[in-house]
Order: C-alpha cells, then sequence, then structure tokens
C-alpha cells in the first residue's frame, strides 16, 4: 500500500498539496502511489518560475523508465519556486516524493477547491 500522509491534500490525478508557511503559498508534488506507478524516474520537466498554471491543467512531464506521464497543476496561481535539484536526480521523487521529491511552489490565486483529503484520496487508489 501507497503512503498517504494525512497532512496533504490531494488530486485525483495523484499530487499532492502541502501548506507552506508563507500566505498562500502551497508545495506540490506527485504521489507515492504516482511513483510506484512510473516507476524508475529518469526524468522531469519543470514549470518555470513566474509561469501562471490552472487547476487541472498540464504544467509539467514525468519521463519513467516505463513511460511518460503529465503533470496537473492541483491549484491555479504562479510558479514562485521549483525544485530545481530534480534537473540532476529526477529519482527523488521514487525514493522520497513527499520530501525532497516535491516539484513547485505556487502562489495560489483565489480559492484552493476540489481537492480531496487523505481518507478519499485513499479511497480512489484502493
Amino acid at each position: 500500500m501507497s503512503a498517504v500522509p494525512s497532512h496533504l491534500q490531494y488530486t485525483k490525478e495523484h499530487e499532492w498539496v502541502e501548506t507552506t508557511s508563507a500566505t498562500n503559498v502551497v508545495r506540490v508534488g506527485i504521489t507515492d502511489f504516482a511513483q510506484s506507478a512510473l516507476g524508475d524516474i529518469v526524468y522531469i520537466q519543470l514549470p518555470k518560475i513566474g509561469d501562471s498554471v490552472f487547476a487541472d491543467k498540464v504544467c509539467g512531464e514525468v519521463e519513467s523508465t516505463k513511460s511518460v506521464s503529465e503533470i496537473y497543476a492541483p491549484v491555479s496561481g504562479k510558479i514562485v519556486a521549483i525544485n530545481s535539484d530534480l534537473d540532476k536526480s529526477p529519482e527523488v521523487i521514487n525514493s522520497d516524493p513527499y520530501g525532497a521529491g516535491w516539484i513547485a511552489e505556487i502562489e495560489v490565486a483565489g480559492e484552493i477547491s476540489g481537492l480531496l483529503s487523505a481518507g478519499q484520496y485513499l479511497a480512489i487508489t484502493a
């Protein structure tokens, strides 16, 4: 069974969202379930700082030894930080998807809605 930290929120497309200490900024990544399904991650196309992203729209891509998958923005807003360490070591997403494998931070525009609790996310991955 995949790890699903209870303090995070999730999307049906297998992204996670974590609030940060900065006002209106969230950190996002892909879930343990997603990285496990992908297999060994070999490349990630990160969004660019300053890019506008829109909830449920593609904002990046993850390539593994099995396939290429799109990353969907879980919220609308502006990219204010990216995890540039993933350029050299994308496999960190496999070993630490909720920590060192985070993908980007988004300054949220408007209300956050439509995200799932850990329990709700577990129900769709079971």
